[in-house]
């Protein structure tokens, strides 16, 4: 008998910590999206895709958005298959695939419309081949825009007046860190999560950034009074949507890509915009020969 009520507790044991232990939040056929946003739901880069979830539908695809605001961390999720897709940026997209991630490299592409002609040619069936990767595949890129300098002080209009300042630049990229090396500055490594910050409290000088961050990112904080950004795009920055493809239906990334390309002309718009919204006080435009 005392073995029977030992028994009996044991279970009942049992039975709370199952009750109480992790259990999935996906509902039947639901599939996970992991969305990297510093600001979370309230972001950007998170409501830029939230239309994406209504547009899955009808593929008959049922996403669950998931905010993360450590870009690290959803990448090892998505990776460990927590995440049946993930929303990252270009540079960090590298790592799943290295052809779409060269779209972020310095200097490739100078405008926007060498921008679109790129994407263009991305949402081809033609180009799926290299839009897949072993177990990933992208499943759609977003302009976020042109990367700007941003600097604590406007006098800085020429190359050779970067020499000895401190630039924040991504620990994963090398080619940030060979840039800032060659033209004298003095690279700080940084995250996506912590770079801004740095720069509004002048840890570093100088900062790259897309226009929309000037105000979701404060960097009006540190460009302050003396401040200004150098009118001059070094890169495209990019957010890239990377899939497990066996976790969708057959041709799911075809139509996700074509998807987010036929909205082109609507980030775009909200990029410009980004971009008027900034003071003209703090352009610098730079002499035709830097």
């Amino acid at each position: 008998m005392r073995f029977f009520r030992i028994s009996l507790g044991l279970l009942g044991i049992a039975c709370l910590l199952l009750a109480w232990g992790p259990r999935s939040t996906l509902a039947d056929g639901e599939n996970s999206l992991c969305i990297f946003d510093p600001l979370g739901t309230n972001g950007v880069m998170f409501d830029q895709i939230k239309d994406f979830q209504v547009a899955a539908l009808e593929s008959g695809v049922s996403l669950k958005l998931v905010p993360y605001t450590d870009e690290r961390v959803a990448i090892e999720d998505f990776k460990a298959g927590q995440c049946d897709a993930v929303s990252v940026t270009g540079m960090r997209a590298r790592q799943f695939n290295p052809f779409s991630g060269s779209l972020d490299s310095i200097g490739s592409m100078p405008t926007y419309e060498h921008l679109r002609s790129a994407l263009s040619t991305l949402s081809s069936s033609k180009a799926a081949k290299y839009l897949t990767n072993g177990n990933y595949e992208v499943l759609g890129i977003i302009p976020e825009g042109s990367a700007y300098l941003f600097v604590n002080d406007r006098s800085i209009d020429t190359v050779p007046e970067l020499s000895g300042k401190k630039i924040a630049v991504l620990e994963y990229d090398q080619a940030q860190q060979s840039l800032a090396t060659a033209t004298a500055l003095t690279p700080v490594l940084s995250s996506v999560d912590n770079m801004y910050s740095k720069f509004n409290n002048h840890s570093v000088d100088v900062c790259g950034a897309p226009a929309a961050l000037y105000e979701t990112m404060e960097l009006y904080k540190g460009l302050g009074d003396k401040g200004g950004i150098v009118r001059f795009g070094l890169t495209q920055i990019t957010i890239q949507i990377i899939a497990h493809p066996d976790k969708f239906p057959a041709g799911f990334g075809q139509k996700s890509r074509e998807y987010f390309f036929s909205r082109f002309d609507q980030f775009l718009k909200s990029i410009e915009q980004s971009e008027t919204r900034i003071p003209d006080r703090y352009w610098i435009n730079i002499p035709p020969q830097d």
